[in-house]
């Protein structure tokens, strides 16, 4: 069976999806500059702002994907995500390889309304234009022949295996876990949605092994009715069994705490996106693939579960 590569090994999808295609007895390797082993996977070390590099962990491979999370650092973002996704893609060009490109939604600004697959390019953030410029470099090179690729978008993610790239998990679960308060960014009153993990692994193979999802972009499945930052803490305090306790993070406290914290500092051009509604639509997902998401309800439950068996320490 030809071998899936997996770029971007450590991370919460890339690993999740490794154990989801070893399930199905998939051939996988595991490219990163530390991979950690899984059983079943082939790690394989690689630099992808490197050429050669990248043509060696891409080379005999029939499907990529790229699940790349750099530091969320602006300047690191700048420097190697042009260079990893031309060299990405020229390598799967060189090994005829189809690629699906995992992605999120800041390339959309401010949007009024859910945002869809048609929803225009509108970055507000330096982070937003890049990834902009990432998404229409790969589709350009789709438009003229010269690559078979997907963009495969979530939204913000959690889920018990996101304990350290998840922003929820950290600022809700984990404090409430820890008989702190929860936190929430600017406006806990407006919707936000979230895409459970687990069902974003299973969307990326689903649209990897049909042959019509090819060349398009897709978001990937996510629960309707999106709760507020209030309804969240509630129901992550319930599954918890703790007092919902909440502190709210201003845009005056991010940006103090930026003076600390380079993590901090780099939030403070995104908190538009928690000062009015955030809603993201999987709809067109979900009718392709009779795919039903993880409920808030179910999701929040097993994230809150991890957290009370040690697992979310």
């Amino acid at each position: 069976m030809p071998t899936h590569t997996i770029l971007g090994a450590g991370g919460v999808i890339a690993n999740g999806l490794a154990k989801e295609l070893i399930k199905d007895r998939v051939p996988v390797r595991l490219v990163g500059r530390h991979p950690a082993p899984i059983q079943g996977a082939v790690p394989f070390l690689a630099d992808l702002s490197d050429p050669a590099q990248a043509l060696a962990a891409i080379a005999d491979s029939s499907i990529v994907y790229l699940c790349i999370g750099l530091k969320y650092d602006y300047s690191i973002w700048r420097q190697q995500w042009p260079a990893i996704m031309t060299n990405t893609i020229e390598a799967c060009k060189r090994a005829g390889a189809r690629l699906i490109f995992f992605d999120n939604v800041y390339m959309y600004g401010r949007v009024n309304g859910p945002m869809t697959e048609d929803s225009p390019y509108d970055p507000c953030s330096r982070k937003g234009d890049l990834r902009a410029r990432l998404a229409t470099q790969l589709m350009s090179e789709v438009r003229k022949g010269n690559i078979v690729a997907s963009i495969a978008r979530a939204a913000d993610f959690y889920g018990p295996e996101a304990l350290k790239t998840s922003v929820l998990n950290l600022l809700v679960f984990a404090n409430l876990a820890k008989g702190k308060k929860a936190q929430w960014l600017v406006n806990p009153t407006r919707p936000h949605s979230f895409t459970y993990t687990d069902d974003a692994v299973k969307a990326l193979y689903l649209l990897a092994k049909d042959e019509q999802s090819w060349n398009q972009a897709w978001h990937l499945p996510t629960a309707t009715h999106p709760l507020s930052g209030e309804g969240f803490i509630q129901a992550a305090a319930t599954s918890l069994g703790v007092a919902p306790r909440m502190m709210v993070l201003g845009k005056w406290m991010v940006q103090l705490g930026g003076l600390f914290d380079k993590t901090t500092s780099e939030l403070r051009e995104m908190l538009y996106q928690y000062d009015s509604d955030y809603i993201f639509d999987s709809s067109k997902f979900q009718k392709a693939f009779n795919f039903s998401p993880t409920s808030y309800e179910e999701g929040i439950k097993a994230t809150a579960n991890a957290y009370k068996n040690g697992t979310g320490q």
